[in-house]
């Protein structure tokens, strides 16, 4: 919408003063040396803030703003951030460039807003802005051990708590890892009215499990060593002790809950076709979308290439 006012300009005679005519201001609607009313301004701001440029950009357009990509980048600029720290305040890295820089965000937890961004994780300059700005009562953090030293150094009456994703990937963690080692327990015994408990299907990922345990402890028995297995049969030295300390039931298990998936329901159907002769893996991933397969492409190549092997 384009508003058309009408207004006064006053003219200085005074040589003396650089600025010799004056617009006069609406307030409110104008400011001088703008062509965007405060409230379009403001509009833009929040497009900006949630969108961007580019898709703040396609927005503006339906709503009829004039909001270049440059103009609604523009707009974004840095809050100032407080005298004192929020009563709940969030610590959390996060990385400019994954496995090689890493900043640290702090948020205020009540109100979910961003409070500051520094420029790395080390502990002297997350201490060093809690010193700067106190008040902080409870800090809400991940398990980086340098934010507990910060915290213990420059905000030692506050309370640290643990957020609420790192919990949860701490309880999960603990909980199969007990699993894991209490499988034994959990599986049923075979009866004698029953008969044997029936053997896993044969699949390239199972067979290979057992051709690798079978191999590893064939080569222990001679009397190498776990570096000396791994270093004959191209493995890390954690999975050749692994395989040499696991049961083969073990094994099979957790291969089998590995590669549960999407492809399970379609597996007999790719054997067929591969057994035919097709091994084209983006033949046989149209056919499966065809039969209703969601997964991805790379799933099929992963599981025709195992075939292969």
């Amino acid at each position: 919408m384009i508003v058309r006012l009408h207004v006064r300009r006053f003219f200085c005679d005074q040589s003396q003063y650089q600025r010799r005519t004056f617009v006069e201001q609406v307030a409110g609607l104008t400011e001088p040396r703008r062509r965007s009313s405060p409230a379009a301004r403001s509009v833009m701001r929040a497009v900006a803030t949630e969108l961007g440029g580019r898709p703040g950009q396609r927005l503006c357009a339906k709503l009829r703003l004039h909001g270049r990509r440059t103009a609604l980048l523009a707009q974004l600029v840095a809050p100032p951030v407080p005298a004192r720290a929020p009563r709940i305040l969030g610590i959390d890295e996060f990385a400019f460039r994954k496995g090689r820089t890493y900043g640290t965000v702090l948020v205020d937890v009540e109100n979910s807003r961003p409070v500051d961004v520094l420029p790395n994780r080390e502990t002297s300059s997350v201490a060093a802005w809690l010193h700067e700005h106190p008040g902080a009562e409870i800090v809400c953090r991940d398990r980086l051990m340098a934010f507990t030293k910060a915290i213990k150094q420059a905000a030692p009456d506050a309370l640290e708590v643990a957020d609420r994703w790192h919990l949860l990937q701490n309880l999960s963690t603990a909980a199969e890892k007990t699993c894991r080692r209490h499988r034994a327990c959990l599986r049923r015994p075979a009866t004698t009215d029953a008969g044997p408990l029936p053997t896993a299907p044969a699949t390239p990922l199972l067979d290979r499990v057992r051709q690798r345990h079978r191999d590893v402890n064939e080569l222990a028995a001679t009397g190498l060593s776990l570096s000396a297995i791994g270093r004959r049969l191209q493995l890390d030295r954690k999975t050749v002790r692994r395989y040499r300390h696991s049961d083969l039931e073990d094994l099979l298990a957790s291969a089998r809950d590995r590669g549960a998936g999407l492809l399970d329901p379609f597996t007999d159907y790719v054997q067929h076709r591969f057994q035919a002769g097709c091994t084209s893996s983006t033949q046989l991933y149209r056919e499966l979308i065809g039969l209703g397969y969601a997964g991805g492409y790379h799933v099929v190549n992963r599981y025709v290439g195992s075939s292969m092997n």
